[in-house]
């Protein structure tokens, strides 16, 4: 669906780009993308969309399964980011390469070699010249890790620059920073642009692309869904076609269950954690489903760690099950807290172990002779009535949890917690990368839990997942409640208009607290 006004020839045309990963993901599916030179060419879509894939492409990280990508005017296939680097494509990263105990001039020269690498003059008269091209002053001197968010931002910027590129990546550069931060970098890369400089800016926010770039694409399940100049265009449209028509099909399928629900068994008072989230306050009730929706740098991740007890710095009172916030992940368990972590190969299982060892992990002392001595039978039993109940693909329980697939490995998590005494389900992601069976799986598990009494609340990017699963969502913007909805009373495209920063709530954090009456 690329368009060409003419004109100007494009500085990268990607044509009918396919990637094919040895799993058999189909992450993109003909993809066309020309980026005309002295632009800035927005790149969205939800989570899944295939830019990621696209981006690792665009920067060297992998290469295509068929099509062709071409710098200006030459076919071309970079097989590392070093040689995309040399053509002339730098990359600029949500996680910053940067050394934090290393000075601004040591990290903005980081890798050159050569004269520069010794003369300490000419890098700082180059770094002045940088810093003047951006219009933002930095000391060359000052440590990276001393300065803020933003100041990080902008030495990435520059360390990208100091290359000499033709065309730079921005891969969600706002996620982070504050209002003021993002208007400084929003007016570098304008000035930037307007000599000469070519930007592919990713972002999930909108508004910000809205604002600052001139022509857009946005991807959904691997498709170009749209390409055209940002100013023929609006958020509507732009939602529109984030979204497509996923919900329709997932509502018709899984409706939410109506069902009663007990007592406050969360209470969030005023909760913050730095420049991550907050302050924020909500309640979570017995037998409740509440889904966090929000872009990356919401502040969704780090609630649930908080609320678990993984971040001892972050302030504010949290009540669970009657009892104060818990000062570490083990009293969060004693509690009757549970979490399912994004991150599952790391956080959620043991690769290497087998399945019924992995099962009964957090249940030892039950399950444990007078709770000091495993006890391999009645762990074995569990974890063959484990996979039973969530149908657990596995010829036997002696299976590794690593030579599982996606949505089995996950679901050896969830059961990790199904036979103790959790009540507060803390659900990070928890269909992320798994196959559209063991997602319906995961659901209804959900439902079920929230059948038996268990409160449960998830984050997710799959805004559609969270209207067909729970009774409220609570939507997070830059680390701020922007919204309480009724799961009943509102669609994907409201969420999503919400989290982006459009829509009645999007830019009136509640001062309330968010509860069912």
């Amino acid at each position: 669906m690329s368009s060409d006004p003419g004109g100007i020839p494009p500085i990268l045309d990607v044509r009918d780009v396919h990637k094919v990963y040895r799993t058999g993901t189909h992450a993109l599916r003909g993809v066309s993308m020309r980026v005309r030179p002295g632009t800035v060419h927005g790149l969205i879509g939800a989570n899944g969309a295939g830019k990621s894939t696209l981006i690792k492409i665009l920067s060297g990280a992998q290469t295509v399964s068929d099509g062709e990508i071409a710098w200006r005017g030459s076919v071309t296939e970079w097989t590392s980011p070093s040689q995309a680097l040399a053509d002339g494509l730098a990359a600029v990263y949500q996680h910053m390469p940067l050394v934090p105990s290393l000075s601004v001039l040591d990290n903005v020269f980081l890798g050159h070699t050569g004269s520069l690498r010794w003369d300490r003059a000419r890098r700082t008269r180059e770094l002045a010249e940088l810093c003047d091209r951006v219009g933002y002053p930095l000391d060359g001197d000052d440590l990276v890790g001393d300065l803020s968010i933003g100041a990080r931002q902008m030495v990435a910027i520059l360390q990208a620059l100091a290359r000499g590129p033709a065309l730079v990546l921005l891969d969600e550069p706002t996620a982070a920073l504050s209002p003021s931060e993002r208007e400084i970098l929003f007016a570098s890369v304008r000035r930037l642009r307007d000599t000469g400089t070519t930007f592919i800016y990713v972002s999930h926010f909108l508004d910000e692309v809205l604002d600052l770039t001139d022509h857009l694409t946005v991807l959904r399940d691997g498709l170009v869904v749209l390409d055209a100049p940002t100013a023929s265009t609006d958020e509507a449209a732009l939602i529109t076609a984030i979204v497509g028509s996923r919900l329709a099909a997932f509502e018709a399928e899984a409706p939410v269950a109506a069902r009663s629900l007990g007592e406050v068994v969360l209470a969030v008072e005023d909760l913050a954690s730095g420049t991550a989230f907050g302050p924020l306050s909500f309640d979570v009730r017995a037998g409740e489903v509440v889904g966090v929706a929000g872009l990356l740098g919401s502040g969704r991740t780090e609630l649930l760690q908080a609320l678990y007890g993984a971040d001892r710095a972050a302030t504010g009172s949290v009540t669970v099950n009657g009892r104060g916030r818990p000062r570490g992940p083990q009293q969060a368990v004693r509690r009757g807290m549970a979490l399912v972590p994004e991150d599952r190969a790391r956080q959620g299982f043991l690769a290497d172990w087998e399945i019924w060892r992995n099962i009964s992990l957090p249940d030892l002392p039950r399950l444990s002779w007078r709770r000091m001595f495993p006890h391999a039978a009645r762990e074995r039993e569990q974890a063959r009535q484990a996979v039973d109940d969530l149908g657990i693909k596995t010829q036997t329980i002696d299976s590794k949890v690593g030579d599982l697939s996606g949505g089995n490995a996950q679901k050896v998590v969830f059961a990790k917690w199904l036979y103790g005494n959790a009540s507060i389900f803390l659900l990070d992601e928890p269909t992320a990368g798994v196959d559209v069976g063991a997602k319906s799986d995961i659901l209804h598990l959900i439902r079920r839990l929230a059948a038996r009494g268990a409160a449960v609340l998830i984050v997710t990017s799959e805004f559609e997942e969270l209207i067909g699963s729970c009774d409220r969502i609570l939507v997070l913007r830059r680390g701020a409640l922007v919204a309480d909805l009724a799961s009943a009373e509102t669609d994907v495209h409201e969420v999503t208009a919400i989290a982006s920063g459009f829509g009645s709530h999007g830019d009136h954090p509640l001062g309330r607290k968010a509860a069912v009456s």
